[in-house]
């Protein structure tokens, strides 16, 4: 270990992006080997780096080689953790700490915007760049250092500082989660339809996603992936059921005849 961070504080002095290989450091406690998987998992699509061979690229493939492996990992920590919980309890759990949300709230608290290369103005409409940036730092992190160190910064720098395991026990904030189980109660059909996407002014992807229980339209919300947007309008639907009696009963009464 001193000998692999004596050669690190060797390459630290002829290596370009110093910040970069300190900042590494400072949030995973190791040196990067390969700084320039932390350097693409840095950009995010709005401002592109042309390659040596002539190509634009920027995080979106680390972003989804992350999204995997955090996961994965996620997965395999919560079935560890709770030996005595049921799939349900895990697929929701699960789903609050990798939403779009906590991943955002955890790369800012990092201070992820401080390296991320955007163009500014595309930042204001997508508040999601941090949590991109961190699942994209996840994906580095597994190509230049293997799936054990990568699960050990999961697991003790992401879930443990950043989640009160028992708070997200009682808090149920996965609202597709909770309209899905909503209809699995009350035995009332579901679908997730996508009815457009299109791009913005600064030409980030929009999606249009519209809730349809029993037959019926419920809601419909828009967001800058298919996940949010579902998110979105579950919540949505969610409230509707609550506060609208009569499209309630409506909706129990598709069930109802289902079964007649």
């Amino acid at each position: 270990m001193l000998l692999s961070n004596a050669i690190s504080l060797i390459k630290l002095l002829f290596i370009k992006d110093k910040e970069l290989y300190v900042f590494i450091h400072h949030i995973t406690g190791y040196y990067p080997a390969n700084i320039k998987l932390y350097q693409l998992a840095m950009v995010h699509r709005s401002k592109p780096v042309k390659t040596p061979d002539g190509r634009w690229t920027n995080n979106e493939r680390l972003e989804f080689l992350g999204d995997a492996v955090l996961g994965n990992v996620v997965a395999d920590f919560l079935y560890s953790t709770f030996p005595h919980k049921h799939e349900g309890f895990l697929t929701s759990t699960r789903a609050k700490i990798v939403q779009r949300e906590s991943l955002n709230r955890i790369g800012n608290s990092l201070h992820l915007d401080a390296h991320v290369h955007a163009n500014t103005h595309s930042s204001s409409h997508n508040s999601y760049i941090c949590g991109n940036a961190l699942e994209a730092l996840v994906g580095a992190i597994y190509l230049d250092q293997g799936y054990k160190r990568c699960r050990k910064f999961i697991i003790n720098r992401l879930i443990k500082r950043h989640f009160d395991l028992n708070d997200l026990i009682k808090t149920e904030q996965n609202f597709k989660s909770r309209l899905i189980e909503w209809t699995q109660k009350y035995h009332v059909s579901i679908e997730f339809e996508l009815v457009d996407s299109y791009t913005d002014a600064e030409k980030n992807p929009v999606f249009r996603t519209a809730v349809i229980l029993g037959g019926i339209y419920a809601s419909d919300a828009v967001g800058y992936s298919k996940k949010e947007s579902h998110q979105s309008a579950s919540k949505k639907a969610l409230e509707r059921l609550k506060q609208d009696q009569q499209f309630c009963e409506q909706v129990l009464s598709t069930a109802s005849a289902a079964y007649s």
